[in-house]
């Protein structure tokens, strides 16, 4: 693949009807390679009319996917997910090229995609509903499993085609049609990504280009069924309104804040090994990544001596060399990150490693937005640095005394999307387990995802679960049946009501 020419061919295109297409809309934006900060293509900000019309033929393209049997549904999935594998290098290119993430990263992120569209292929055909015990005698009790209807996906870049088909693959096993907004720093990726629905119904996936108005239109708009977001709380908030509005619903994932925990048990060359990850994984673009660090003060010195070695061995670069680590999403994304870090350090923590742009890049790579992966010490709970999602390569340590002052800090964030301990003691990771408020808690093991198990967040980190039966769950409607196949007179309740079971006046007499 020629990647100049291929991302030419994407841009100003949406994906409709089952093919590529321009945009009709003369409103375009650029897109950077945040490795140099030059132009590699552009992106359309789609009209209206494209929107009106897009839902239009994914409600038609929802009606001939649900007239097929669950086993052609499935079948359908199945090679979506062969050419999601074929399509893989392409893709992954594209995406380093676009987000700046070193290419093992995305090119892992392209076999977890396809290994979740198997998953919902045969979740989806696997149960239809449930037949219950009858309440009464003679007739048949059920309740069957239908689809929304057309649903809409906005997303993140920072996975853009994990995170889109994390809900697609479940909406589409459900039955559903799929409208996506894809970032606008990641839409040329996703574009792409597009062919291999190419085999599907026209219109049953379909992609549309553009800005926050793009996905308002489709979050209002009176034929589309279900929203799926990821991204910020002040949007999740606004589509939550929005979806209020016509009593639509939606899956809100919105930020992670998530705390780290090491005890004395925990294998601490280990512990340091796997904090490294958690923290400047995807450059801390990772709604799960480590954010806030709470290490007993028995071995604090050990893990950040540990931490911090693990840590300067990381290479910085374009993610299509041999780095570990690539650049920020945009320009913007590191402005931000650098405002969180200023302010710590006015509120007393003190930097041990990293702290400001990499000095020592090659000159192609010098106006890149690139961030040193940065450690700070002598960070106390009330900094503002652990109290939001950080999203970025920073990494606070608290030192406590114990468990349950890690707990207590763990729960006091206003987020609750996912937790790590790393300990050997039994009793730590039962408490650990059951004490922290949060969707997911990592034990020894940080970040791992599995396709068979929900994925989601408690308080301020959303509403919904994705991944698992629980995530096919949330883009299905349960319908009640109750049959009686004799069509008997139900004289146990029906008119008129027999005279013994009125009212008795006892005092009346």
């Amino acid at each position: 693949m020629n990647h100049q020419t291929e991302l030419a061919r994407l841009s100003g295109t949406v994906y409709r009807d089952g093919r590529h297409i321009p945009s009709t809309s003369n409103r375009r934006k650029a897109v950077l390679d945040p490795a140099t900060a030059r132009q590699i293509g552009e992106f359309a900000d789609v009209d209206p009319h494209e929107v009106d019309e897009t839902v239009e033929s994914a409600n038609r393209a929802q009606q001939e996917w649900w007239s097929l049997s669950a086993l052609e549904r499935a079948e359908a999935l199945h090679k979506v997910a062969e050419r999601t594998r074929h399509l893989s290098p392409a893709v992954a290119e594209l995406l380093t090229r676009e987000t700046g993430k070193p290419y093992k990263e995305s090119a892992d992120e392209l076999m977890w995609t396809a290994t979740a569209i198997d998953y919902y292929a045969e979740l989806g055909r696997h149960s239809m509903g449930t037949v219950l015990g009858p309440s009464v005698a003679g007739q048949l009790h059920y309740t069957l499993k239908e689809p929304m209807g057309t649903v809409v996906v906005i997303l993140p870049a920072n996975y853009p085609i994990l995170l889109f088909i994390w809900e697609a693959a479940a909406a589409l096993a459900a039955g559903n049609s799929v409208i996506v907004k894809p970032s606008e720093w990641a839409t040329l990726t996703t574009l792409k990504f597009m062919e291999v629905f190419d085999g599907l119904p026209a219109g049953l996936v379909q992609c549309l280009t553009g800005g926050g108005d793009v996905g308002a239109r489709l979050v209002s708009h009176a034929g589309t069924h279900m929203v799926g977001f990821t991204g910020s709380i002040n949007t999740g908030r606004a589509i939550a309104r929005a979806c209020a509005d016509q009593f639509k619903p939606y899956l809100i994932e919105a930020s992670g804040n998530d705390a780290f925990i090491v005890m004395p048990s925990a294998p601490i060359a280990t512990a340091a090994r796997a904090a490294t990850f958690a923290a400047f994984f995807n450059c801390g673009q990772v709604c799960t990544s480590g954010e806030r660090f709470f290490v007993h003060e028995d071995v604090y010195d050990e893990f950040l001596r540990l931490f911090v070695a693990e840590a300067s061995r990381l290479r910085i670069g374009s993610g299509l060399d041999q780095v570990d680590v690539g650049p920020m999403e945009h320009a913007g994304e590191r402005a931000r990150v650098e405002k969180v870090l200023e302010r710590a350090v006015e509120q007393g923590a003190e930097i041990v490693l990293g702290g400001a742009r990499p000095d020592d890049l090659p000159e192609h790579l010098s106006e890149g937005f690139f961030f040193e992966p940065t450690i700070l010490v002598n960070v106390t709970p009330e900094m503002e640095i652990l109290q939001a999602e950080i999203f970025g390569p920073l990494a606070p340590i608290v030192k406590v005394s114990s468990l349950d002052e890690a707990i207590a800090l763990t729960n006091r964030s206003d987020f609750g999307l996912g937790a790590t301990i790393y300990t050997k003691d039994a009793e730590e990771i039962f408490r650990a387990t059951n004490e922290i408020v949060s969707g997911m808690v990592w034990v020894n093991a940080p970040i791992l995802d599995n396709d068979a198990g929900p994925f989601g967040g408690r308080k301020m980190s959303g509403v919904g679960r994705q991944l698992g039966a629980e995530g096919l769950e949330t883009f299905r409607h349960t319908k009640l049946v109750l049959v009686d196949p004799a069509a008997s007179e139900h004289d146990f309740w029906w008119f008129p009501y027999p005279d013994a079971e009125s009212w008795k006046n006892e005092t009346a007499s």
